[in-house]
């Protein structure tokens, strides 16, 4: 009989089960999820789903997309408890790292240990079926010490993020997503209006959903009302390295809600990190920035304490800004006045 399985047209002896073909295609069941003819399958139900004649079958897995370290940690006494706070869950760091784009996985688990990040997102992609040499992805992160944050990248409509958070979530590490719905091509813009209809979807099913929008605070009033548990402005377009181009409405949006806002796409740079830290972000998020450096492991230490200066600058309160000067000594006792 013949199945298409993830869009390939395959030839099987007979009939068989979901789980006696994962077996089969030596795909190990506790790192997939399985959708059979668009019925996403619990991992219980595996062994037991007839695989026919004419069904469909996808099977998707986690790939590179976007805690303390072993290393010295100086922070001040206020910074360390001074903890980033989603959905009732604290994390140490608020420099959440990508996993895309590295030239390897063992360069990626590296810069993950020197960003101190206790968080790492990851995108929800198909498995291939022909290349079953190569390692997985999760082998290389250490849920012990790092939460996965499965995304929905690459998604231009509500439906095909909603198919694919709902996926990543039946692949079995979390309920938390980023979620992505991009309007543009070009720029990766959101489209907030399918943005805000799919985080209402999901919250209602149970969903963390953080999702990645632009800089308007409307949009991530509505995003908050909707129930998101944090919103997730742009700096800049994704992957330009621009940093972050209207810092003002990064700080209106923050006055405008009550949930985090963690600044989103477009860092280049470590000052660029700090600056979104030192406005009143709650934390960053980046992967090209430090997966495409010339030098990704010193660029993933340099983020780290970009954003734990920039927290620190926060909470301490920078001076006003003034016109003119201000003389730092005292003009009595001058000589020769």
């Amino acid at each position: 009989m013949q199945v298409t399985i993830n869009g390939e047209r395959r030839e099987l002896a007979g009939p068989t089960t979901v789980g006696s073909l994962l077996k089969e295609l030596k795909i190990d069941a506790r790192r997939v999820a399985v959708e059979l003819n668009r019925r996403i399958l619990k991992r219980v139900e595996l062994d037991a789903a007839a695989v026919s004649d004419g069904d469909e079958l996808e099977v998707v897995q986690f790939v590179g997309g976007g805690s303390e370290t072993s290393g010295s940690n100086h922070r001040g006494a206020t910074l360390k408890k001074d903890n980033l706070v989603i959905a009732e869950r604290e994390f140490r760091s608020r420099l959440i790292v990508g996993t895309g784009k590295y030239e390897s996985f063992e360069l990626m688990k590296q810069c993950h240990l020197a960003s101190g990040a206790d968080m790492a997102t990851v995108a929800v992609r198909r498995v291939n079926l022909s290349d079953r040499g190569k390692g997985s992805l999760l082998d290389y992160i250490d849920t012990d010490r790092i939460s996965i944050l499965p995304n929905t990248a690459a998604c231009y409509t509500g439906d095909d993020a909603l198919r694919t958070a709902r996926l990543g979530r039946e692949a079995g590490l979390s309920n938390w997503v980023k979620l992505e719905v991009i309007g543009d091509e070009k720029t990766l813009f959101p489209d907030t209006e399918e943005l805000i209809k799919a985080t209402r979807v999901l919250v209602k099913e149970g969903f963390v959903v953080l999702p990645y929008t632009n800089d308007d605070l409307v949009v991530a009033k509505k995003l908050e009302d909707a129930g998101a548990a944090a919103v997730m402005p742009l700096g800049a377009p994704i992957g330009s390295g621009l940093g972050i181009q209207n810092s003002n409405n990064i700080v209106l949006l923050k006055e405008a809600v009550s949930v985090p806002v963690i600044v989103d796409a477009g860092v280049g740079t470590a000052s660029d990190a700090a600056i979104a830290l030192e406005i009143g972000a709650d934390g960053v998020l980046m992967n090209t920035a430090i997966a495409e450096a010339q030098d990704p492991l010193s660029m993933a230490e340099a983020m780290k304490l970009a954003v734990e200066a920039g927290r620190l600058a926060y909470l301490a309160g920078r001076i006003p800004r003034k016109r003119y000067a201000s003389a730092s000594s005292p003009l009595e006792g001058v000589v020769g006045a």
